[in-house]
């Protein structure tokens, strides 16, 4: 396992960017999408169950895509960070006071004198030669390394949840005033959405929330011109 450089119980938001990157992602999509699909679906004039239908079928799809592609892509970035693992443990390996000096030099680029540079070098490489060589030279460590299932699952559970929003809405709104109810909801839950996921990284929410909304109505606004266009029952 290889040692975070913050391991002593101090809180930073970096260590939250994996999986806050696949919720936030997830969520966003199932509220956005799951939306535009049954706002287009509405504006082409079908029925509230043909709405409803369209909605669940879509967070279905949704939600396995999601996990799919997040699983797929995680997995691309972890075969990579595996093979220069493999490939730094061979050189390690076969040369050893040459990797010892490249650590040592890693040092010096930063400002410490060669003498130390040589010593904190040899004391790392003593403790965890591979460790140290994977953060200094190829940036990984616990808080950047590729968890597939992880960004799977949270891509999945957090698509299907924002989902849900329109979705309920569907079902309970009435069937002439569909379109309008989740325009409204959508909103407030991208908004909300935006400004969580901003507050929980550090940033601003309502820079989080204003740019989450802008895309959102976007989309909506692109599927529902398309299903007033055509404006056939289903």
């Amino acid at each position: 396992m290889l040692n975070s450089p913050h391991d002593n119980g101090e809180l930073h938001y970096v260590a939250r960017s994996g999986w806050l990157r696949a919720a936030v992602l997830g969520a966003n999509d199932g509220i956005i999408s799951t939306a535009s699909l049954v706002i287009g679906v509405a504006a082409a004039g079908a029925d509230q169950g043909a709405v409803l239908l369209a909605g669940v079928a879509g967070t279905v799809a949704g939600a396995m895509s999601m996990a799919a592609g997040e699983f797929v892509s995680v997995s691309s970035q972890s075969d990579t960070e595996l093979a220069d693992l493999d490939r730094e443990c061979r050189e390690l390996h076969a040369f050893p006071q040459g990797e010892l000096e490249e650590l040592a030099a890693t040092f010096e680029a930063r400002g410490v004198m060669p003498d130390t540079a040589m010593d904190v070098a040899r004391q790392l490489s003593d403790h965890d030669a591979l460790a140290a060589h994977a953060r200094e030279e190829l940036g990984i460590t616990d808080l950047s390394t590729a968890r597939p299932l992880q960004a799977a699952g949270a891509s999945a559970a957090s698509f299907l949840v924002g989902a849900l929003v329109p979705v309920t809405v569907v079902m309970l709104a009435p069937s002439d005033d569909i379109g309008v109810w989740v325009v409204g909801s959508t909103g407030l839950a991208l908004a909300a959405l935006g400004a969580l996921g901003a507050t929980v990284g550090g940033a601003s929410p309502l820079r989080g929330a204003f740019r989450v909304m802008i895309w959102g109505s976007l989309a909506m606004a692109s599927t529902a011109a398309v299903g007033a266009l055509f404006n056939i029952a289903l």
